[in-house]
């Protein structure tokens, strides 16, 4: 079982360590920096919708005699988002904060810390069946993770946060994967229930970030070449969570 313990935290290691991608973005001039995080707004509402239809619901209702329990969790996390997002507007309109942080930033940063968590006890659980289906796994998921920092990054500048901010709170949530792989090992087969409440409130919390408050941010520049390009990136994002439902 050593082995076995040592490739998953090998593997959690590197899915945290992705988070720190958005680094090679740091040496474009302002200009270009913002047009690259305008598409890549854009791309994250295609990969958050994507994930959230095509692997996460799959994912929730695999157990047809769950599927009333779990459409009860992702409306519970579009309304605990909805709730959230309410309490931190109402923040803000009582902050004497000079530099405002749009709410849907601080959203984006809980439901990513839910999303590595549940990264980590996917990969933990993997290892637990074996060392094959662990690696498979993993790479799967260091496939997602790519596109995914890259969108998280992207959403953060757009939010409020400065480039130097937004790479720590994108590492900040990364780590969140290691303790997800911990979680599952030591905690085993009993992780199961957990996972399957996590599941869809994560995918509720998606579907609310990306449509209640990126697609919104998207409608701002109706231009029609900017209209083309945000449609052809959110295309590009679906199509990254297609291939990868593809190659699991």
């Amino acid at each position: 079982m050593a082995p076995a313990f040592l490739y998953m935290v090998f593997s959690v290691v590197v899915v945290s360590l992705l988070s720190l991608i958005g680094i090679s973005l740091f040496a474009l001039s302002h200009e270009s920096f913002h047009k690259i995080v305008f598409g890549l707004v854009a791309l994250a509402v295609g990969a958050l919708f994507g994930d959230a239809f095509l692997h996460l619901l799959a994912e929730a209702y695999s157990d047809p005699s769950r599927s009333s329990e779990a459409s009860l969790f992702v409306i519970a996390g579009i309304l605990v988002f909805f709730i959230l997002e309410n309490f931190l507007h109402w923040r803000h309109q009582h902050s004497d904060e000079h530099r405002e942080i749009q709410p849907y930033g601080y959203l984006n940063i809980l439901a990513d810390v839910t999303h590595n968590f549940i990264d980590g006890l996917i990969i933990g659980a993997s290892y637990l069946v074996g060392v094959k289906m662990g690696v498979a796994t993993s790479l799967a998921v260091m496939l997602h993770e790519i596109p995914h920092e890259f969108s998280n990054f992207g959403i953060l500048v757009k939010s409020g946060f400065s480039r130097g901010k937004a790479l720590l709170i994108n590492f900040l949530t990364g780590v969140t994967a290691l303790g997800g792989g911990l979680a599952a090992w030591w905690v085993g087969g009993r992780m199961e229930g957990f996972i399957q409440i996590l599941i869809p409130l994560t995918a509720g919390g998606f579907i609310y970030i990306a449509g209640s408050d990126l697609v919104p941010q998207l409608h701002k520049d109706v231009r029609s070449f900017r209209a083309l390009f945000q449609f052809v990136a959110i295309l590009a994002g679906v199509s990254l969570m297609m291939l990868l439902k593809a190659l699991e």
